[in-house]
């Protein structure tokens, strides 16, 4: 039809928030975090979860990572957020993360839920590779840096 303008129809968008941690100790193989991972989708990611009820990003970070690696974390402190698009279900979603810096303060792996069959300690420089989402990857390298300090780099080439 000439002159006639045809439209896409709008979809609809939503906001969405989560929180979560990226939990580091010291093991056999340097600095070690924890990924969660599902062995069918072949993903590996960090922990992280949804705000119930009136949850403070703090209360819901600790409670989510506590649930889905079965280690009770303690908050050492921010490591800000990432943000990003998908779509669900028509829906064009935004969703902003916030993560946490964590060490453990109790619980064990073997404790973890159902959400993802996959639970591990991972030397972090081998966990930012094998995350799934480059984004997560930042998160972990930003933790490595904060704990680290200016030293980080070396350490992750082996020359520290």
């Amino acid at each position: 039809m000439k002159g006639s303008s045809r439209r896409a129809p709008q979809r609809k968008t939503s906001e969405a928030i989560s929180a979560g941690g990226v939990i580091v100790r010291p093991g056999t193989r340097g600095l070690e975090i924890i990924l969660v991972g599902r062995s069918k989708a072949r993903t590996w990611g960090l922990p992280k979860g949804t705000p119930d009820g009136q949850e403070s990003l703090s209360e819901t970070a600790i409670r989510e990572v506590r649930e889905e690696t079965g280690v009770l974390p303690h908050i050492v402190d921010s490591l800000g957020s990432i943000e990003y698009y998908f779509t669900a279900r028509s829906t064009r979603i935004h969703k902003r993360v916030h993560y946490f810096l964590m060490e453990p303060a109790g619980g064990d792996l073997s404790l973890h839920d159902e959400e993802y069959d996959l639970v591990e300690w991972v030397p972090i420089d081998d966990a930012v590779d094998r995350l799934t989402y480059p984004n997560e990857a930042s998160i972990a390298r930003r933790a490595r840096d904060r704990v680290l300090g200016p030293l980080a780099d070396n350490v992750a080439a082996g020359e520290g």
